[in-house]
């Protein structure tokens, strides 16, 4: 559906994006996350033909910028971090006229807008001036703009910026909602609002891209190093820890938090170590210890984004 091949752009000397290179699947909700200044909002300005890059590809379908720009905006819905209303118009007047501009036939708008009136949520406040409206608000009418011509691909700057928790929750619904039919590229700050609603996290630094994942992968993969609580009864420390450190010399073992003194807990760090949990597993399971917890802890999404943007 989209592959993006190389793409650079530079303002004067500032390079915003640096080479970067990715593909989106048809049906996938992609989160494009980084700190301020990082290069997102240059990316999205690119893809949907507001920027052309300095050199590299953009293809969409089987269309190429700059060459097919027109026909590739054609494709996509956009929605910029600030909402492009008009606020001393109606609701049902603004899309109204963005439907008249994006080429809907005045036959088929009043269908289109019932359509997106009920999808996000606008039906009590189409007869609304958009002044009127809570920030929650309007970004649902934006939503609704940026899908008035039933786009395959929609791109979202910052969709829930601003909001509150439950707007947040409300938005998400429906971009989860929309992500049934369409291919979604958003932009967040906020990182349980990405791990929450897309499929797949592309995560830039300095305009280049640091990581491109699951948010499970992620989490699972990023550091490379296991960290598990094991906490045991009916065992002596000293012997546990023998048994391993037998397992592999490369084990690390602190003593963990435990209230109860008829077990002992261990927080176990298996840098580099294939499959740990089942080796230490099959070890304990030779002798009469009793597993009472025994988890491996992922990493938090925060963590690996402060991890990979930052020089800490």
């Amino acid at each position: 559906m989209i592959e993006v091949t190389n793409i650079t752009k530079y303002y004067n000397d500032f390079c915003a994006v640096d080479k970067i290179s990715f593909k989106v699947k048809p049906g996938e909700i992609l989160g494009l996350l980084g700190p301020n200044g990082a290069g997102k909002t240059t990316t999205l300005r690119m893809l949907t033909g507001y920027f052309e890059p300095d050199s590299g590809e953009i293809k969409i379908k089987d269309f190429y910028m700059p060459g097919d720009t027109l026909k590739i905006k054609q494709l996509i819905g956009y929605l910029p971090e600030s909402a492009p209303l008009y606020h001393n118009m109606l609701v049902f007047d603004y899309l109204s006229y963005i439907a008249g501009i994006k080429g809907i036939i005045k036959e088929d708008i009043m269908n289109r807008l019932r359509e997106l009136s009920k999808l996000c949520g606008l039906s009590e406040i189409m007869h609304k001036p958009i002044a009127d409206l809570s920030k929650g608000l309007n970004q649902r009418v934006g939503l609704a703009q940026a899908m008035i011509c039933d786009p395959e691909i929609l791109i979202l700057d910052e969709p829930t910026s601003g909001l509150d928790p439950n707007q947040i929750i409300e938005i998400r619904k429906i971009i989860k909602n929309i992500g049934k039919e369409k291919t979604i590229i958003l932009s967040t700050h906020i990182l349980s609002e990405a791990e929450a609603t897309c499929d797949r996290i592309l995560i830039i630094d300095k305009g280049k891209i640091v990581a491109d994942d699951s948010p499970e992968n992620l989490k699972k993969n990023t550091l490379g190093e296991s960290v598990i609580t094991l906490t045991l009864e009916n065992a002596d420390a000293d012997k546990v820890l023998n048994l391993l450190k037998s397992i592999d010399n490369k084990i690390q073992v602190e003593p963990g938090i435990c209230n109860d003194a008829s077990k002992i807990s261990f927080v176990i760090k298996a840098p580099g170590i294939d499959n740990p949990m089942k080796k230490i597993y099959l070890k304990i399971r030779e002798t009469d210890w009793i597993i009472v917890e025994f988890i491996k802890k992922t990493q938090s999404l925060e963590n690996i984004f402060h991890n990979l943007t930052t020089d800490d």
